[in-house]
C-alpha cells in the first residue's frame, strides 16, 4: 500500500488530490484547490502555494509525491509566472522529505482514460469512475488526482528501473 500526493501545478489553482493504491485497488482519500489571492504580489503567492501544500502533507502524511509537466505558454511572462508555481510545487515536497515524480500531460492522459489525447472533461469523468468517493471535483483536483493515479500505476515500474 502506498499514499501518494498529486498536483496539478498553477499559479491560480494548484489542484491536489491523495489516494493511497495497492497494485490496481485505488482508494480515494482526499482532494482540493489551493487558491492564492490573485490581487497578491507574486512572491506571496507563491509563498500561499507552498504553505497550502505543506498543510496537506501534514494532514495526510503521503509517502510520495507526484507533479504534472506543464507545456510551455505562447506569453513568455505567463510562463515564466507558471515556472515560478511549478518550482515550489516540486521542491515543497522534496523539502518535507518526499520522492518527487514527474509525469507529461500524455502520460497521464493515458494512464487514466487509455488515451493520451483526451480533454480535461474526461479526465474529469474517469476520477469520477475510478474514485467515485471523489464527490465535487473541479478540474484542478481531478487533474491532481490523475497525476496521484498515474504515479502508482507507474511506481512498480520505476521502482525495479
Amino acid at each position: 500500500m502506498i499514499r501518494v500526493l498529486g498536483l496539478d501545478p498553477g499559479l491560480r489553482a494548484c489542484g491536489w488530490g491523495v489516494i493511497e493504491s495497492n497494485g490496481n485497488r485505488l482508494h480515494y482519500i482526499a482532494h482540493g484547490v489551493i487558491r492564492p489571492k490573485p490581487d497578491q504580489e507574486l512572491a506571496f503567492r507563491l509563498r500561499d502555494i507552498y504553505v497550502g501544500i505543506c498543510e496537506v502533507i501534514q494532514s495526510y502524511s503521503p509517502e510520495q509525491a507526484a507533479v504534472e509537466e506543464t507545456f510551455m505558454n505562447q506569453n513568455p511572462a505567463s510562463a515564466l509566472k507558471l515556472g515560478q508555481a511549478r518550482g515550489i510545487v516540486l521542491a515543497t515536497p522534496a523539502i518535507q522529505g518526499l520522492s518527487v515524480a514527474e509525469y507529461t500531460a500524455n502520460q497521464i492522459k493515458k494512464a487514466v482514460t487509455g488515451v493520451g489525447h483526451c480533454d480535461k472533461a474526461q479526465v474529469q469523468l474517469m476520477i469520477k469512475h475510478l474514485l467515485p468517493q471523489a464527490e465535487k471535483v473541479t478540474a484542478d483536483a481531478a487533474d491532481a488526482l490523475a497525476v496521484a493515479i498515474c504515479h502508482s500505476y507507474q511506481y512498480p515500474a520505476r521502482r525495479l528501473a
